[in-house]
């Protein structure tokens, strides 16, 4: 795995920048998570098209297996791309509430991930 690590207001932010990796299990979403925090982040950003296309359609479990880890180990998770266009309503309302939520988003760059996640001060104890 390649990343990026972006700094704003002093938070460490870290991007996956590996074009051919693909997270398609709880496995592979516990490996960025420990590399991330290896590497001194509790934020991850990730493309959409990093993660397994089943991981979209939410009958298949594996959005809300990995959500519920990043959940776990408290980090936070921008996933970038167009989303403005997704007919799935299920999916559509999910996306709507992960951005309110704010523990994982859904984020059509990765500008404008690291300016909305600079402001995170890092987990609540």
């Amino acid at each position: 795995m390649k990343f990026e690590i972006h700094t704003k207001n002093g938070t460490v932010i870290t991007e996956l920048i590996s074009r051919d990796i693909c997270i398609e299990n709880l496995e592979d979403a516990l490996n960025l998570i420990a590399n991330a925090g290896y590497l001194g982040s509790d934020i991850i950003i990730i493309n959409a098209d990093q993660l397994h296309p089943d991981f979209f359609v939410l009958q298949s479990g594996l959005a809300g297996e990995i959500l519920q880890k990043f959940s776990t180990y408290r980090v936070k998770l921008a996933i970038t791309g167009n989303f403005e266009n997704v007919e799935s309503t299920s999916l559509r309302n999910f996306i709507s509430e992960s951005n309110r939520r704010g523990q994982v988003i859904f984020i059509r760059s990765v500008e404008e991930a690291i300016n909305r996640l600079g402001l995170y001060q890092g987990p609540s104890a």
